[in-house]
């Protein structure tokens, strides 16, 4: 079977690919997990059990190896990954706020604009040249996004994709925040200190918002954090293992399968408009990938 080329100098690995695979569809299912749980409890509270059941398969995967639990955080950029849990942390909090509001395959797709803000962003940030196919890129994934979101309704129709939109700029801000923490800092490591942060601080909003969740809620969200962690782990394998640019068509894979579950579990159906919207979105994201090595997509 040929090989699917990765870059100009070799192939991209098929485990890579089956890697980025799975892990968009453990993203996926976070996002229509969350969505079930998002109906009916705040969205603090679904980002706090999300981070907290995170917690046990995070920690389990940082006991192994031949470094210890001790050593790998002695060794972290504590300030860096703070910032970077943070901004990850609103990115999760305002995209769950947004999921009662808008159908779920559009919803993922709002939150890749993150790609572009980075784009619109890195100049003043990070400090990187805005280059013409870059700004061209931006432009017509945004124009993707005003066909998904549609101007033109009430209060109400606006409200989600704000979210989503806030979301999405949290979450180019942590992509930012990647490029800026120590190449040393573990992965895995760097997976157990966002949850770990992110328990702490949605912990100290449930007095202002909570609603007793039943068991079977719980038993959801459970599922919701252990399967956020595993599509973060395999996500980090893949990237190990090939380059980002090469991987970036993949990513958008968890728009199909967020359109399918959205369809499945709540008969929603995607506009023609909107579909329209997420295809500039998707090329102008991938044409960005190509021309730059950005780390990771959406995270949840």
């Amino acid at each position: 079977m040929p090989s699917i080329t990765a870059t100009r100098t070799g192939p991209l690995p098929l485990a890579s690919i089956g890697c980025i695979l799975a892990s968009m569809l453990s993203f996926a299912i976070v996002d229509a997990l969350a969505k079930v749980v998002a109906l009916q409890y705040p969205p603090n509270e679904v980002t706090f059990f999300r981070m907290l059941f995170g917690l046990v398969p995070a920690f389990a995967m940082c006991c192994i190896g031949k470094r210890s639990l001790i050593e790998r955080i002695r060794t972290l950029d504590v300030k860096g990954q703070t910032l970077r849990a943070l901004t990850l942390l609103g990115a999760s909090g305002f995209f769950f706020a947004g999921l009662p509001f808008i159908p779920l395959g559009e919803a993922v797709a709002i939150a890749y604009s993150e790609t572009l803000i980075v784009v619109v962003l890195a100049p003043f940030i990070l400090k990187e040249k805005l280059t013409t196919r870059g700004a061209w890129s931006a432009c017509i994934g945004f124009a993707g996004v005003l066909l998904v979101v549609r101007p033109g309704g009430g209060e109400a129709n606006w409200f989600g994709p704000l979210l989503l939109l806030a979301s999405a700029l949290f979450g180019a801000l942590s992509i930012m925040q990647i490029k800026r923490i120590r190449a040393t800092d573990d992965s895995r490591t760097t997976v157990l200190f966002f949850s770990a942060v992110g328990t702490i601080v949605t912990a100290c909003t449930l007095p202002f918002s909570w609603k007793m969740p039943t068991l079977q809620a719980l038993g959801v969200m459970a599922l919701l954090g252990a399967f956020a962690t595993a599509g973060q782990l395999l996500m980090t394998v893949a990237y190990r293992r090939a380059d980002a640019g090469a991987l970036a068509p993949f990513n958008y894979t968890s728009i199909v399968w967020a359109a399918l579950f959205g369809y499945l579990a709540w008969g929603e159906t995607i506009a023609a408009l909107s579909i329209g919207g997420i295809a500039l979105i998707v090329g102008s994201a991938i044409a960005v990938a190509w021309q730059r090595k950005l780390p990771e997509g959406p995270n949840a």
